[in-house]
């Protein structure tokens, strides 16, 4: 009998042992994965690579609202411009119809065009009859001229304005478009200076921002003095939009580089690349302009011996770089030289 119990017994116990491994083979898959999940703090390099991909894609909406806002500014001008010019043409037609409006009630008070023509009946002789008559018909073709003058060269101001009233209407759509992302855009800025406060403790980026003297190298020239400027502003935060004096994004940190030598450089990163010269890596000099990306939505300025001056991104400050040496050459786009 306890041989037959044991043999009856032994089915149930393999059972129960297959069940236990497979429910502490299970067990530990969800500790493992549990563990995975509860350990799985970003690394800062993974953190940084999650901020450049965020980074790369609003810097270009950022890059567009500065153009934009641009030419809004440019476009805005120019209406306000012809305003001014068709303003005292207007005056003139007003002015003009007025005149023929006093005119016209002079008639109507005197009796009319009849009553005018009774008196030039009983002027006196034909002469004068001729003469009034003659005078009255000048007064009323210079009215008439004058009106027509100054009504032609208003409508022929309304018609350049048009165009242009069409173009800022379209702008403003733009700009209050991109405008309206920067609720969204300042949103998911604050969600990866989280990220980056959980990785470094500290929003001021990693490493020294100013390592070694700046400007590298030093002539004189404007690309210098442009490059020493540069230079001038390590430390000052990032702010998108922005040329100063406050903090700066990337492009605005090089316009105003550029600017204190008395070079105007566009507040967009592609549109900089457009009004420089092309040059190769091997003729930078301080003062040329990095150029990033496909799409070129990011821009430094170089200050010599490999190293750069750039505003990265947000929650770093203006500092220097090496794009050189940091493995970023495979996103460089190119290289300019402003005209200074």
């Amino acid at each position: 009998m306890a041989v037959s119990a044991v043999r009856l017994k032994r089915p149930f116990t393999i059972r129960a042992l297959t069940t236990l491994a497979l429910s502490a083979a299970a067990t530990f898959g969800i500790l493992a994965v549990s563990g995975s999940v509860v350990h799985a703090t970003p690394t800062p390099g993974e953190v940084e690579a999650q901020i450049d991909a965020k980074w790369n894609q609003l810097e270009p909406i950022i890059e567009k609202y500065n153009a934009v806002n641009a030419q809004l500014t440019a476009a805005q001008k120019q209406v306000d411009k012809l305003k001014a010019q068709i303003q005292p043409l207007q005056l003139q037609v007003d002015l003009a119809m007025a005149r023929v409006g006093a005119v016209s009630a002079g008639l109507y008070v005197n009796g009319g065009p009849a009553a005018r023509l009774d008196n030039l009946l009983q002027a006196g002789s034909p002469e004068m009859f001729a003469s009034q008559y003659a005078l009255l018909n000048e007064m009323a073709s210079q009215q008439a001229s004058t009106v027509a003058a100054a009504k032609g060269m208003r409508d022929e101001y309304d018609k350049q304005k048009q165009p242009i009233d069409t173009q800022v209407a379209d702008l403003k759509k733009q700009f209050d478009a991109l405008a309206a992302q920067k609720k969204s855009i300042d949103a998911q800025i604050a969600d990866l200076n989280k990220l980056r406060l959980t990785a470094y403790g500290t929003t001021t980026g990693t490493g020294n921002i100013r390592p070694v003297a700046c400007p590298q190298v030093y002539t004189g020239d404007a690309g210098s003095k442009a490059a020493a400027k540069a230079c001038s502003l390590i430390g000052k935060p990032y702010i998108w939009a922005a040329a100063g004096p406050n903090g700066y994004d990337c492009s605005g940190l090089t316009l105003t580089a550029w600017s204190s030598v008395g070079v105007s450089l566009p507040h967009n990163a592609y549109q900089q690349k457009q009004v420089t010269t092309r040059i190769s890596r091997a003729d930078l000099r301080p003062g040329d302009l990095i150029f990033m990306y496909s799409d070129v939505h990011h821009v430094t300025i170089y200050v010599g011996n490999g190293w750069d001056v750039a505003a990265p991104t947000f929650g770093e400050p203006v500092q220097m770089q090496q794009p050189f040496a940091s493995g970023r050459i495979g996103v460089i786009n190119g290289y300019g030289r402003p005209h200074g």
